[in-house]
């Protein structure tokens, strides 16, 4: 009777994460199984085979899950190398893997498409796409990074290239940031190919199981489209993989196995032999460190296919002359809007701050609407008269007298998409006024809308930084940014470079089109150097001001990060935890820089105390080690995107 080793998509309380069963059945690496676990029944996959009777007792495979098909032998190495890198149960790691449900049957259901298409155009490629393309699929290189600006052609190089791989029989997969901008460039590579499969976290668990069952039985090769899950695509021969939008942070999943997925993806290519591209206007400067070193290749494409000029243009919120059509809204922009709405162009208004109000207070005695789980600002919605945490989703009905001393002196402080949306109808009634952030009903989230804006039938959009990436407008030719500082406010080593990136994106969405467009960011700090970096779109002064910033701060690309937060329903016990283990480590590493502890920056959430510590070091295997020794009480973050 063969023996088998099951790798078992649980963690199974157990260190463990593969056992041996047996059955009469001869299955191969990679078969897809429901074996016992304590007492359940959970999902596994076949690592081995053994004819070996071991001295224990074993328990049967219970049965076969699509019989006569494997995993990818590249998706289980996958999975084991996510296990090892980033210090994560193997059994947790296949959870995200595997999709949810795979022992359930499932009804084949009709596929009817609603996605948005392009009018297929004849495309000239610019001898800098060209070049692109003839690097990635004929030079010795496997790893690229595509530095393009705005409207220089990006997404023509993706398709261009994958062309060549699917012409050779192989799958490509394309990973986007958000599920917003994959509408985009499914309609973009619709027009090019046949087999094209999307993946996004709107789908329900059929759906996706379904997706996942098409491209595990598939026989030709297949173009897979979606959020950083489609890496998990269980695809035999991959090509290509094209990381869009590579700078962006949703690419690091923020709970076990934290995974970045541009690591993943290129870890991936490898085991397929695949090339890899990464994609961006603003590309991270890990990234760009890593080409400066010669470890992927750089590709640019200097010029916007289109060239138009952008007046870029900086209003001092502090200047409150220049405020005195509306309080928030500059006169400037005001004009600009005005005389876009009037030749028939659309206008894009930035802010990153959902809801109506982020802050209510009494103006008598000082309360202020607090959450009681995460002791967070409660932020105001005008159109559903409530308050809400935007961490733990607590929501209470608005109050308009003080619940400490009674008096109608409640005001609301802080503006929100909601407001300027509403603001904005006060100002254009006959505008048509579209808002996309987090809050939309599913029917007017952006993914859902998007051919809509593409045609120009919106003709104001007002969001937060869901429609700052990468979205191909060509009507819009005003882009407002109401406070072009927020994010620099923020106590992360990232805010610099995430603001100059947001900012850079946002303006570059004006003028595609053969456009003259216009850019107005109100700035309450218009001589900061990243306000000026990105207003004159000056990305290598940015580079080098950021790189010295984090070389003298011990910060990546120099140093690696491990982040560890304790949480405790006490604040004393989670200071002494911290304590405790800060100390430990000092005086254990003393090469490494304990930095700690000290509050997390949401230092209560849902009803505990967070505390933490960061250490630098520049050498990540012992970083590794302490993640692997900690106690389970314990949270971890291997090459955390943020400190906040």
């Amino acid at each position: 009777m063969p023996f088998y080793t099951v790798a078992v998509a649980t963690l199974a309380h157990s260190k463990n994460a593969s056992f041996t069963y047996h059955s009469d059945l001869d299955l191969s690496p990679g078969s897809l199984v429901r074996v016992p676990i304590g007492r359940t029944i959970a999902n596994g996959v076949v690592l081995s085979k053994t004819l070996k009777k071991p001295s224990f007792a074993t328990k049967p495979i219970t049965s076969v899950l699509h019989e006569g098909f494997v995993l990818p032998r590249q998706l289980i190495a996958l999975a084991e190398w996510l296990s090892k890198y980033y210090v994560s149960h193997l059994g947790i790691v296949l959870q995200s893997i595997l999709p949810s449900g795979l022992h359930k049957q499932r009804r084949d259901i009709a596929r009817t498409s609603q996605l948005p298409m392009r009018a297929k155009k004849t495309v000239v490629l610019t001898a800098d796409q060209q070049a692109a393309i003839d690097s990635i699929t004929s030079s010795e290189a496997s790893a690229f990074l595509l530095h393009g600006v705005p409207g220089s052609g990006k997404t023509q190089v993706y398709i261009e290239s994958s062309k060549q791989y699917i012409s050779q029989g192989k799958s490509v997969i394309v990973l986007v940031p958000e599920i917003a901008l994959t509408a985009q460039l499914i309609a973009e590579f619709s027009n090019h190919f046949p087999h094209v499969v999307v993946i996004h976290s709107a789908m329900t668990e059929a759906e996706r199981h379904l997706t996942w069952q098409r491209m595990l039985t598939a026989t030709s090769p297949l173009i897979v489209v979606g959020p950083r899950s489609a890496l998990f695509s269980p695809l035999k021969d991959v090509g290509l993989i094209i990381v869009d939008e590579c700078h962006e942070q949703s690419f690091k999943q923020d709970r076990s196995p934290r995974y970045h997925a541009v690591y993943a993806a290129s870890t991936l290519a490898k085991l397929h032999r695949a090339k890899i591209v990464l994609g961006s206007a603003t590309p991270g400067v890990n990234e760009l460190y890593l080409a400066e070193q010669g470890r992927i290749k750089l590709l640019t494409l200097p010029k916007a296919i289109q060239p138009t000029h952008n007046t870029i243009e900086i209003v001092n919120h502090r200047d409150r002359s220049g405020f005195t059509r509306h309080r928030f809204i500059a006169n400037s922009l005001i004009t600009a809007t005005e005389k876009a709405l009037a030749a028939g162009e659309q206008v894009l208004i930035f802010h990153n701050r959902r809801g109506t109000a982020p802050s209510v207070l009494c103006e008598s005695c000082g309360w202020q609407a607090i959450c009681p789980r995460c002791t967070l600002p409660l932020t105001y919605h005008g159109d559903t008269m409530q308050l809400r945490c935007h961490s733990c989703d607590f929501t209470t009905p608005i109050t308009h007298t003080c619940p400490v001393c009674h008096a109608p002196t409640i005001v609301f402080k802080g503006i929100g998409t909601k407001l300027i949306e509403s603001e904005l109808y006060k100002l254009f009634p006959k505008a048509r006024i579209a808002r996309f952030d987090t809050d939309n009903a599913k029917s007017e989230q952006l993914q859902a809308r998007y051919q809509d804006l593409y045609d120009g039938k919106i003709d104001i959009l007002v969001g937060t930084q869901i429609i700052a990436k990468g979205l191909d407008l060509p009507k819009i030719s005003t882009v407002g940014i109401l406070q072009a500082d927020a994010g620099l406010h923020l106590p992360d080593f990232g805010a610099r470079e995430r603001t100059f990136q947001l900012l850079y994106q946002v303006s570059g969405r004006a003028g595609r089109a053969h456009k003259e467009g216009h850019v107005i960011l109100q700035t309450y700090l218009p001589d900061h150097p990243i306000i000026e970096f990105a207003a004159h779109h000056d990305f290598d002064a940015f580079y080098t001001s950021e790189l010295a910033y984090r070389h003298a701060a011990h910060f990546p690309p120099y140093y690696f990060l491990l982040k560890l937060v304790y949480a405790s329903k006490t604040e004393r016990a989670a200071i002494r935890a911290t304590k405790q283990l800060a100390q430990q480590l000092s005086s254990t590493y003393p090469q490494f820089e304990v930095v700690g502890p000290a509050p997390a920056f949401r230092e209560q959430l849902n009803g505990a105390f967070h505390w933490q510590i960061v250490i630098k070091s520049k050498h990540r295997p012992l970083l590794q080690t302490i993640a692997s020794t900690l106690p389970s009480s314990w949270q971890y973050d291997l090459d955390p995107v943020s400190l906040l």
